[in-house]
């Protein structure tokens, strides 16, 4: 996949959120690069929304996963952040596996803490925020 959408402003992230789902085709783990505050957590939960989550979303900081449910569709999405993570063994124990290849759309934070255990069909979204406060997606 070869695609950029910029998103001008937060009025627009809806429409950018758009376009994402529909360039996802089958893919269902996305790893989301990006600096701190260039806006991850703000797009994934732009994302969810678009796919019918009315629960409130935010970055699963204690947790390390959220669980959200589309009420429009009734499809599982899993909402990951490893920023906190010390050691490869809390995400074995956590059991990722059971989330990374259930099928499940799969939106992940700080993937590179977890570089080795992301799934070879992992779909690499980078955000880029620019100098006029724009952000920049590649994936």
């Amino acid at each position: 996949m070869d695609m950029e959408i910029k998103i001008n402003s937060s009025d627009s992230i809806h429409e950018a959120a758009k376009q994402f789902i529909a360039a996802m085709g089958d893919n269902t783990v996305f790893a989301f690069y990006g600096k701190m505050g260039a806006g991850k957590t703000t797009f994934i939960k732009a994302v969810c929304e678009e796919l019918g989550v009315t629960d409130v979303i935010n970055s699963p900081t204690f947790a390390i996963v959220n669980e959200y449910r589309s009420d429009e569709t009734g499809e599982l999405i899993y909402h990951f952040d490893f920023y906190r993570i010390k050691k490869l063994d809390e995400v074995y124990d956590m059991g990722y596996e059971d989330y990374f290849y259930s099928g499940a759309l799969c939106f992940i934070e700080w993937p590179e803490l977890i570089e080795e255990l992301l799934p070879g069909d992992a779909v690499k979204v980078e955000i880029e925020e620019s100098e006029d406060g724009s952000r920049v997606m590649r994936f």
